[in-house]
């Protein structure tokens, strides 16, 4: 069994510590996760995760090396461990905006270093992560991608769309939970109380997505199915419509794009 050691037990590092509990890819006993309060981290060492706020004893056995801490805080991290690394460790960055080339600088040791970005629904097995390799082998490739694969969906991509990546797949879980939100505010205004509207309002959202992913469909092809004419969906549609649903969803993501690229 390979030693998982995370740095950085935030929301990020516990929800991959969760995930990989939760689809039984490791034994609890095999992943370290690190912060300066370990009080915070308290459930997870009551399900057997060694909690640590040294970072460099807690590489000290690891195999994989997963960095999940703030963009400013990166460089800082890996020169602090740098002289512990040892050539056959694998660190996976969930950092967004530093690139590999930076990782590797700060680093300065032949590590094989690699860019995951996954999102917060890990926790429950359902997260989206992109990756990006560059020198790594294929058995090396493979064995990330069951990790991600444990908590998830996974792709690899190139590495100069990673930013773009963070915005669509990681923001991107906050902007489909604003989606949401609305719709149960909605939902509590046409007459359904707070709890029955957010259940339908979830499971509609889920139902819809998984449309796409189980059939490979477009959107349009499906909002075609229910949308007859003049009827009530097309109506409220339009409405959304006239009032810069698409637009504003894009002016989002483009304007989120354009602050990780300035960050």
């Amino acid at each position: 069994m390979k030693g998982i050691t995370i740095i950085g037990g935030g929301n990020l590092g516990k929800a991959i510590a969760e995930g990989l509990i939760s689809s039984a890819f490791c034994k609890p006993s095999a992943i370290t996760i690190t912060k300066r309060n370990i009080n915070d981290l308290s459930p997870l060492k009551l399900k057997g995760v060694m909690v640590l706020n040294d970072n460099k004893l807690a590489i000290n056995k690891a195999d994989i090396i997963l960095l999940c801490v703030k963009p400013f805080q990166a460089k800082e991290v890996l020169h602090e461990i740098s002289k512990t690394l040892k050539p056959n460790q694998i660190i996976i960055s969930c950092v967004s905006g530093v690139s590999i080339d930076e990782l590797e600088k700060s680093i300065n040791k032949k590590c094989k270093v690699v860019r995951a970005m996954p999102n917060t629904a890990m926790a429950i097995k359902q997260s989206m992560t992109c990756l990006s390799f560059t020198t790594t082998d294929e058995k090396t490739t493979k064995y990330i991608q069951s990790i991600f694969n444990a908590i998830g969906k996974t792709i690899v991509i190139d590495e100069k769309l990673m930013d773009a990546a963070t915005v669509l797949g990681a923001c991107g879980t906050a902007f489909a939970l604003r989606y949401i939100r609305a719709n149960i505010q909605a939902g509590i205004e046409i007459g359904f109380d707070a709890k029955t509207a957010r259940l339908i309002a979830a499971q509609t959202v889920k139902g819809a997505a998984d449309l796409l992913l189980i059939n490979g469909t477009h959107p349009e092809e499906e909002i075609d199915k229910v949308t007859t004419p003049k009827g009530v969906t097309i109506t409220g549609l339009n409405q959304m419509e006239h009032n810069g649903l698409s637009s504003s969803i894009i002016k989002g993501i483009t304007e989120s794009y354009k602050k990780i690229l300035n960050h």
